[in-house]
Order: structure tokens, then C-alpha cells, then sequence
């Protein structure tokens, strides 16, 4: 099937398609094509890796826009949004406008009203649809990209329940969902009403196979000799053969810290094959990689960056992993070692992939697990771009014969797994529950179990009454937390005797009769709507409300960062080997500014539960003492990636529980929003002012409060050769003097000069070095806009 053969796309869209090189559809494409997309029929397409996906998804969006509709693309990550923004910003070309929306759950994002096409994580799109974004009625078409991932449990009840929820509010929604080859395909179709295309049909010819001795077995017989030299481990030997041919590689390996000593071991193999105008280019990317972070993890992916190798994991700060999968796909890269969040649907093809760890650590197997075969199949679908690589190797490693056929059957030619829905798992339920009845999409148990109906969890459960089961006892929860409440029935209204919040109610006790049922509303307290509007857990909620209550007096920052900390939605750091001792000791000290009942040390468990979230709350009370990137990094074992998640989580659960301290009345609000201005921006006290205005960040601050100027007005009124010693750079000082609101910012002329009106030798300075280090900051040592660390703005 030809582009030109396609109807009711926008005008320009078939010119744009073959601009692009598209002449003729994939065989994947034309199935969905036939199976009726252009007319707004809904399908569920399970094709491989690099099999066309996206097409589908655009010819899907582009003829409900062409029809007067509106479409919106859901994704799992936030990476993937702006990778697919960027993608679908091209068709404005032809009139059709594109937005993106990933952040701030309590946003109804009104702007994207007048948006033809909206990228958007699955969990902002629940956001919206809390909230009551009005827009969302207007959608005709929702493609959900990767949906394979509501079988994980943490993302995919969101994923599952959003889907459901927006079927509800547009019950002729078409819903394309896009899908890695999975062993229940029809039964997700069945779930949406849409029809399958199941194929595994790929545009370069993928061969998967296992490496042991000096070949690698393929699984159609065949065998390729990779003899492995000398002190080469067998990884290396595969690489080095594929770079020798001009092809890239990604490596997956178990754990960060697997990942980066891979990385600097294969930048061995991989710095002899490049050319001097790579190794020029490859210096320019390690300075840039070198500036997005001053820690020791930025410096090593540096120094692996200039030999053409890399890591990739959760760990490294944003920045990092765009520029190192931008220059992969760009083939400036040689080889990446990832974990496997990079096989999530991020863009990073290569001629080989080498699965080299098919076993990880699982607290819940007690030791090393296998790989489920869809993670592994995921992974090795990321071998072989069309246009660059004449075919694509995927491999696995065996040390010995045994074991290569264990491989073969258990992944090469395994089938992968059905994918089963998490949602009836209470700590998934208890969120969506509540979301569903603030939002008005259920007033009654009955009603709330119809909804539950229509979820993927419905049609799959085989236990009579589970479902019935799990949502009487989330019911039970939320109401005992005050988060919604009954009105009407059997006396099961607002006047329902309180009960102990640890006292577990059964679902015999939460079931009315069948003849009073009807009558009986629930109703989203105004705490329960709050909680539902800032995308709480309500858990996460009971235990911030109960931590405020119990305060006697002002909370210290660190009790509150601990308090935030033993919440569901912020990953605790955990305790190493010997820190139960040291975070011990610090309990001990500090008990007294720690929020809510701390348990025994006798319970073991929760003790150690208690120790984890202090740890955390430490962390973030280090930061917001201004210690230094690079030593927090190096203090808890974290990478900057960490740090950066640690401090957004904190500062947005710090923000809810500002709103919550508001809405039960607490004294404490205050005390609240200035930890969370200290941990948002990573200074103290003295300098909330100062990071207040925009393009001051932590060492920028630190650097004018010890010249003297503390102040927005202190900006103002100051001498602006003092302003331009403080801050290093004549561009930096008249963009942070015109942001403080100076009339004449300028710096033309003006010298740096020390806080007593001297001049400063040297051409610039910030303060005193020793006030500066005094603060635990360091003094910013680049010029203008080049800093980029977490806090540096």
C-alpha cells in the first residue's frame, strides 16, 4: 500500500510523509490501514521494535484531526513525550498543532484546548482528568504508546484505570494502543473493542542468538565466528567485531554500578576505532557532559564519552542521558552500557545488542531472578536501524553449553509473557479509587464497581469476588482517614462511629444489603478531593496529616523531609551495611524533631523502615545546607540523577503537604512552605530572598550574600561593580540585576570591585572564597550561562 493510495489526511500530510522517505507502508501499516484507522475504528497493533508503530499512531491522530477531532498521545515516560513532541512538531508544516504536557499535577493545562495533537505521560493525563480538565471531552482519538506497560506495577494501574476513565467520557473515543508482541495481544483488543494486528514482521532482518566460546549460535542454525583474545571478556570480543564493520552496540547489564565499569572497559575497544574528527567531536561532548553536574559520575561518563563509550542508567541527571542517546543515535557514540530502562522505548537503535546479564537482584526471590522474556525481547529489539544497518544481532552470553540451550529456550525462542493487570494490588486500588469518586465518575459502591468493570483487571480475574473484596477494603481505608464518606442507607453516613486509624474494617462490615445499596452515596470529602487534586497516594496523605497533627510545636526542616520521606510516593534511600548504626545514633539525637510515632527498635521491619526515611530526610536536609553537589553524591552512594529525583519529589510532596496543613487547619503552614523553598532551590534560611529571583540559584546567591547583598532591593541600590565581583561574567550581572528589577542593568564600563569598593584583581570574583566555602558552596568557576548543576540558576 502506497502513501498516495491513503485518504482523509490533512492537505500536506502525504507530500510530508514522502518528504520523509515514506513511499510505501510496512506490511504492519497497511493492516492497520485495512483494519480501519483512517475511519476512527480502534486497534490494538503488538508489532516489534522499529516495525512502524509511530505511523500507525500519526495516521490514527492525522484523520480523526483531518475529521475535526482532537487527538492525544500517551507515553510512560517523560523523556519519550519530548522525544515524540519533537517528532509530531514537523506537522505544523500542514496546519496541525502540537503541545505537550508532563508536569504539575494539579494543572488542568487549559492552553492545550486549542491543540490539535497533546503528548502526555499517563500519569499527567490521570492528573487532568481529576481535575476536571474540560478539554478532555473533546478527544476523539487517544493512541497510548508501550501498552504492553500495564503490566508493571507501579505505572501500569494509572495507565489502566486513565484508559478506562477517558472510554467513559467519550464513549466513541478511538483508541489505538500500541504494543511490543506480547501473548495476550487479542485479549487486550477484546478489553478496548478494537481490533488486533499481531505481527512480527520487522524492516531489517533481526537475528537473535547466544554466545558461547568464539561463535555466536543463531536461531536459525547458522553460526558466526567471534573469537574472544587474549584477556578480552566476552562482551568486549563483540563489540570490537561489530565496531570493526562500522556498527554501534548497546550492552545490558544488571546494576548502575555494572554499567559504568562496562563502560569505562569497553572504551578500550571502542577508542581505537575512532577517526580524529570523532575524537575532536567526542572532547566537545565530555566538556558538555562535564558541565551538567560537578560529581564524580558526570566526570567518569566524561571520560568514557571521549573514547566513544558510555552508561546509561536511573542515576545520571537528565541532561546526561539525553546528550549520551543523542549522540548514539547520532552513531558519535560508539557502544552504550545500559540497565534496562533504556529498552523502554526510548530511540536508541544499534547493529548489536548484547543482553549480557539476563539475571538480576530480587528482594523477593532472596537473590539473583531471571529476566521475564518480554524485558529481554524488549532489549533485544533495539538491534538494527532501517537506512543504517544492513541487519541486526541480538545476543545473549553462556559460559558453557548447558547453559546456551537454556538460553535458547527460555528467551531466544520463548514466547513472551501474557501481559496481566496490577490493579486490584491495594496500594494501586486505594489511589484510584479515591480519584474515581472525587472526580464523579462513581457516587456509589455499586457505581464504583461498575466502573471497575470496564478495566483490563475485570475481564482478566478468574477469583469470584476479589474485586468486591480489595475495593470494601480500600473503601474502609479511605474512610477511616476521612477521605470520603456515606451518605444515606443503613445509617452508614457521616454519623458512623470513628474508628482507630491502624483497626482493619472487613468487607462483611463494609457491605450494605442489597436493598439499601442504591441508597447509599459516597462523596469525596473536601479533604478527599484535596488529596485527589495534588495526585496524593492517600496513604502518602494520612501519614503527612497524622505528622502534622502530632506536632507540639514548630516542625525543624529535617522533620518534615523525614515525615515526606516515609511516604509511598517517595523511594526511601535504603541502609547499607552498617548505617543501621550510624542513622541510629542520629534517631537518638534528633528524636525530639521527628513527626508522628516512631516505632520500637524491637520491630525490626519498621524500625529499620523509620532509619531508611531518616537517611532520606538527611539527605535533603545536607542539601538544603548548601552542601556541595558532589559530595552528597559521594556521602550516599547516589548519582546525580538521584539527587535531582530525591529533591523534586520532596519539594512536590513538601507542596502538597502545605495544602493539606491548609486545609485541616494546621498552625504549621508556614514552617512547611519555607522547607520547601529551602529544599527546592537547596540553601538556607538566609538565602530565600535572594533565590527568589529567577537566574539565582544556590552558589549564586551565596556568592552575592557574602559580598554584602542579600536582598532583591540590595540588588537595586547596590554598586554595580560590587554586583559584577560577586557574580563572575557581565551577561550574568545584567540579567540577574534586570530580573531584581534594576532600571539600568546594564554593566557597560563598570569593574568588578570587593564588597569595601576596592578593585578586584583578577577581573572578577565571587565574595570571599572563604565565606563561600564556609557555606559549603562552591565558587562558580565559568563564565555567563555555561553552569549547569543541580541549583546552579
Amino acid at each position: 500500500m502506497n502513501v498516495e493510495d491513503l485518504s482523509g489526511l490533512p492537505p500536506g500530510a502525504r507530500e510530508h510523509f514522502r518528504e520523509e522517505g515514506i513511499e510505501e507502508l510496512y506490511p504492519p501499516q497497511a493492516a492497520a490501514v485495512e483494519a480501519g484507522i483512517l475511519e476512527g475504528d480502534s486497534l490494538v497493533a503488538a508489532v516489534p521494535t522499529a516495525s512502524g508503530k509511530t505511523m500507525i499512531a500519526a495516521l490514527s491522530m492525522l484523520s480523526a484531526i483531518e475529521r475535526g477531532g482532537k487527538a492525544l498521545y500517551i507515553v510512560p515516560l517523560r523523556a519519550l513525550a519530548s522525544e515524540k513532541k519533537a517528532e509530531f512538531d514537523a506537522f505544523e508544516r500542514f496546519g496541525v498543532t502540537t503541545g505537550v504536557t508532563t508536569g504539575n499535577y494539579e494543572s488542568t493545562s487549559d492552553w492545550l484546548a486549542t491543540k490539535d495533537l497533546i503528548v502526555a505521560t499517563s500519569e499527567k493525563v490521570d492528573s487532568l482528568v481529576r481535575n476536571g480538565a474540560d478539554w478532555l471531552s473533546e478527544l476523539t482519538c487517544v493512541v497510548s504508546d508501550e501498552v504492553h506497560l500495564i503490566d508493571d506495577r507501579n505505572r501500569g494501574p494509572t495507565l489502566e484505570v486513565t484508559l478506562a476513565k477517558l472510554r467513559q467520557l467519550n464513549p466513541a473515543l478511538q483508541v489505538v494502543a500500541l504494543s511490543a508482541t506480547v501473548g495476550n495481544a487479542d485479549e487486550i483488543a477484546g478489553w478496548l473493542g478494537a481490533e488486533l494486528v499481531d505481527s512480527d514482521w520487522r524492516p531489517i532482518d533481526l537475528q537473535m542468538g547466544v554466545h558461547y566460546g568464539n561463535a555466536l549460535h543463531f536461531d536459525d542454525g547458522t553460526t558466526r565466528e567471534v573469537p574472544v583474545e587474549g584477556s578480552e571478556k566476552q562482551e568486549e570480543a563483540l563489540v570490537r567485531d561489530i565496531l570493526e564493520e562500522g556498527g554501534s552496540s548497546l550492552v545490558f547489564v544488571n546494576s548502575r554500578r555494572n554499567a559504568e565499569a562496562a563502560a569505562r572497559r569497553l572504551a578500550r575497544t571502542s577508542g581505537p576505532q575512532l577517526t580524529p574528527e570523532e575524537r575532536g567531536r567526542l572532547a566537545d561532548l565530555a566538556t558538555e557532559v562535564r558541565d551538567v553536574s560537578d560529581t564524580e559520575t558526570s566526570d567518569d561518563l566524561a571520560t568514557c564519552v571521549e573514547q566513544g563509550s558510555a552508561f546509561h542508567h536511573a542515576g545520571l541527571a537528565s541532561e546526561h542521558r539525553t546528550l549520551v542517546e543523542d549522540a548514539f543515535r547520532d552513531r558519535l557514540l560508539k557502544v552504550i552500557s545500559a540497565t534496562p530502562t533504556l529498552a523502554a522505548g526510548v530511540n536508541t537503535p544499534a547493529r548489536r545488542v548484547v543482553v549480557r546479564d539476563w539475571r538480576r537482584f530480587d528482594a523477593t526471590a532472596g537473590g539473583m531472578a531471571p529476566l521475564n522474556v518480554l524485558e529481554v525481547h524488549q532489549m533485544m529489539g533495539r538491534a538494527g536501524r532501517p537506512g543504517l544497518d544492513p541487519y541486526g544481532e541480538a545476543v545473549l552470553l553462556a559460559k558453557n553449553h548447558d547453559e546456551m540451550d537454556d538460553l535458547f529456550e527460555g528467551y531466544v525462542w520463548a514466547e513472551p509473557e501474557d501481559v496481566r493487570s496490577k490493579l486490584a494490588a491495594e496500594p494501586a486500588l486505594r489511589t484510584h479509587v479515591l480519584a474515581t469518586v472525587a472526580s464523579g465518575f462513581a457516587t456509589t459502591r455499586e457505581g464504583l464497581l461498575s466502573f471497575l468493570s470496564d478495566t483490563l483487571y475485570a475481564s482478566q480475574s478468574g477469583e469470584a469476588g476479589r474485586l468486591e473484596t480489595v475495593t470494601d477494603d480500600v473503601l474502609g481505608y479511605l474512610e477511616r482517614n476521612d477521605f470520603i464518606e456515606r451518605e444515606g442507607g443503613n445509617g452508614n453516613g457521616s454519623e458512623t462511629e470513628p474508628v482507630d486509624e491502624g483497626a482493619f474494617v472487613s468487607a462483611a462490615d463494609l457491605a450494605e444489603p442489597d436493598s439499601s445499596d442504591e441508597a447509599v452515596t459516597l462523596r469525596a470529602t473536601s479533604l478527599g478531593h484535596t488529596v485527589s487534586r495534588l495526585y496524593l497516594d492517600p496513604m502518602s496523605a494520612a501519614e503527612i496529616v497524622h505528622g502534622l497533627e502530632s506536632a507540639d510545636e514548630r516542625p525543624t526542616p529535617l522533620g518534615l523531609y523525614q515525615l515526606i520521606a516515609r511516604t509511598p510516593d517517595m523511594y526511601e534511600l535504603y541502609l547499607r551495611s552498617g548505617e543501621d548504626e550510624k542513622f541510629g545514633e542520629l534517631f537518638y539525637e534528633r528524636e525530639a524533631e521527628l513527626l508522628g510515632d516512631a516505632p520500637s527498635e524491637y520491630e525490626d521491619a519498621r524500625f529499620e523502615d523509620w532509619l531508611a526515611a531518616l537517611k532520606t530526610g538527611k539527605l535533603l536536609e545536607d542539601w538544603a545546607e548548601e552542601d556541595d553537589e558532589d559530595r552528597l553524591t559521594d556521602r550516599y552512594k547516589i548519582g546525580p540523577g538521584d539527587l535531582r529525583g530525591k529533591v523534586d519529589t520532596a519539594e512536590w510532596l513538601l507542596g502538597a503537604a502545605e495544602s493539606l496543613a491548609g486545609e485541616i487547619g494546621s498552625e504549621w503552614t508556614v514552617a512547611v512552605r519555607e522547607a520547601r523553598a529551602r529544599v527546592e532551590h537547596g540553601v538556607r534560611e538566609d538565602l530565600l530572598e535572594l533565590v527568589g529571583i529567577r537566574g539565582v540559584g544556590r552558589k549564586r546567591a551565596r556568592q552575592l550574600y557574602a559580598a554584602g547583598l542579600e536582598t532583591p532591593a540590595d540588588l537595586r541600590a547596590a554598586d554595580k561593580g560590587i554586583v559584577l565581583g560577586a557574580l563572575r561574567g557581565e551577561k550574568t550581572a545584567e540579567t540577574i540585576l534586570e530580573n531584581a528589577g534594576r532600571e539600568d542593568p546594564s554593566m557597560d564600563g563598570v569593574e568588578p570591585r570587593a564588597p569595601d569598593g576596592s578593585l578586584r584583581s583578577g577581573g572578577s570574583g565571587g565574595g570571599t572564597s572563604e565565606a563561600i566555602e564556609s557555606a559549603g558552596s562552591n565558587a562558580e568557576d565559568d563564565d555567563d550561562e555555561t553552569q549547569a548543576s543541580l541549583g546552579d540558576f
